[in-house]
């Protein structure tokens, strides 16, 4: 394979996984700037934030089936395209409803990008290549978490939040052109490509229906409750909803049909992985959503400022991480996960500490080790996707990747609604506005804090010895997974 192919179809790959992960935290920093643009409800910003990660977390499964049937390249170029245009969407919105109906389209591009991604990278590059390939992707969406709301901060500043999304249409562009550029592989090459999964390979389409049904009515559950009151009719429908799918799925995974789930769920660092990775998601989504509010409406910072606060968040992360595998080798990587855990949990309490004085400089501390934490339990992510069963590693790091899109959902949902629960009750009490958020966000973290606190006895029950896939099954790229549990 030429060079310049091989640089072609790098292109292709790189900047759609760049762009779906840098949507997902470039907006936390422009919200609330939409929010006095569109004039958006405290549950319709909620909304915008949580229905890009809501809608990649129902369909990225979809995008998986897609991408084996259809074909992998045909499903990356759909995703690309639809992702592209669904961001002109966004920077053109003029009202809220059609600004979260264009990002519920971002999300169901990207679940197309993501796994079909990962099918390039894993059968049309040569085997020398893939390695690094991987590498670079992982760098990609370090890049994008790491920059995204220093982005944002300047951007919507300077240009408006419009520009936030508008900025994807150019790289999307430049994807499409990449990949229209690639030759197609020759008879000999697809003689040679490796079979397709076996049908006892997947999920049953009643599962997926079930579980993206439960997430959903969860998560109108979690953002119109405060507002609504939990006992409307509509929030009441949407728990019964819950109910209902939650005892299907519960018939459905215990039934004889589903074995890939039992395969999985036999592997300790799978479960101890997914259990760690929605706490995780749970606590920190929830509160870097309500940090990006507080930075601008209580402490009054620019959005350009305000993005850099995240800074340390990325610095720490990304100076961590070439030390991880040292550090693993030396205390293990249940030691090291539990620890990271504990120190993520650590930084969110020191925020919410910090926070009480008013001023930047008393966060910054927490925001720091949070990102020393997040380093350090990268373990759990990689050991879980390699306990897999090589030929089911496609499914699992699938189910890992929903796993982690539908914990922030639902992390914005429940840490917000403590937020409104506690500013509500201090608003009654007699408290400004302004203290009132200040006590309900304070809340919140604490009840994040104890949630990803949890997660360390369970990284060290399922790390508690080092097993290794017989066929090494590291061939499972811990890339799937943003850095992060």
């Amino acid at each position: 394979m030429s060079r310049l192919r091989v640089l072609a179809i790098l292109t292709a790959v790189l900047l759609p996984s760049f762009m779906t992960a840098l949507d997902n935290t470039v907006v936390n920093v422009a919200l609330p700037q939409i929010q006095g643009d569109l004039a958006l409800s405290e549950a319709n910003l909620k909304w915008v934030a949580a229905i890009y990660p809501l809608s990649l977390a129902s369909l990225l499964l979809l995008g998986g089936h897609l991408a084996d049937t259809v074909g992998r390249r045909a499903t990356l170029w759909l995703g690309v395209a639809l992702f592209t245009l669904a961001s002109l969407g966004c920077s053109a919105a003029a009202s809220g409803m059609a600004l979260i109906a264009c990002r519920a389209l971002q999300g169901a591009g990207a679940a197309l990008i993501l796994p079909a991604s990962l099918a390039v990278q894993s059968h049309d590059l040569p085997p020398r290549v893939r390695k690094a390939a991987f590498s670079a992707t992982t760098a990609a969406l370090a890049t994008a978490l790491a920059c995204g709301p220093v982005v944002s901060g300047v951007m919507t500043q300077h240009l408006g939040w419009e520009s936030v999304f508008a900025v994807n249409a150019p790289l999307g562009c430049a994807s499409l052109l990449a990949g229209f550029l690639v030759p197609r592989p020759g008879p000999a090459a697809r003689a040679a490509a490796p079979a397709p999964a076996t049908a006892s390979a997947t999920l049953s389409l009643r599962v997926v229906a079930l579980a993206c049904c439960s997430l959903a009515a969860l998560a109108y559950c979690l953002i119109e409750g405060p507002e609504q009151g939990f006992g409307a009719l509509p929030v009441a429908t949407a728990g019964g909803v819950v109910a209902a799918s939650a005892v299907g799925l519960s018939c459905e995974l215990t039934s004889g049909r589903n074995t890939v789930l039992r395969l999985l769920l036999r592997q300790r660092p799978f479960v101890g992985g997914v259990i760690t990775q929605l706490l995780w998601g749970l606590s920190v989504s929830g509160v870097f959503f309500f940090t990006s509010r507080f930075l601008q409406n209580g402490l009054g910072l620019a959005p350009t400022p305000a993005g850099l606060t995240f800074v340390p968040v990325a610095v720490s992360l990304i100076v961590t991480t070439p030390f991880i595998a040292r550090l693993a080798r030396r205390w293990g990587d249940g030691r090291i996960s539990a620890a990271g855990l504990l120190l993520v949990g650590l930084g969110l309490l020191m925020v919410a500490l910090g926070s009480s004085g008013g001023r930047l400089v008393g966060i910054l501390p927490g925001l720091t080790a949070l990102g020393f934490g997040s380093a350090l339990a990268v373990p759990l992510t990689s050991r879980a996707l390699e306990s897999s069963p090589d030929h089911l590693s496609g499914i699992a790091a699938g189910l890992f990747s929903a796993v982690r899109e539908a914990s922030g959902v639902v992390g914005i949902g429940l840490v917000g609604a403590i937020v409104s629960f506690v500013e509500h009750a201090a608003a009654a009490a007699g408290s400004d506005g302004s203290n009132a958020f200040l006590s309900g966000y304070q809340a919140g973290l604490c009840f994040a804090s104890a949630l990803v606190a949890a997660g360390a006895p369970v990284a060290l029950w399922a790390l508690r010895h080092r097993r290794r896939s017989p066929e090494g099954g590291g061939r499972a790229p811990a890339c799937t997974s943003k850095p992060g549990p």
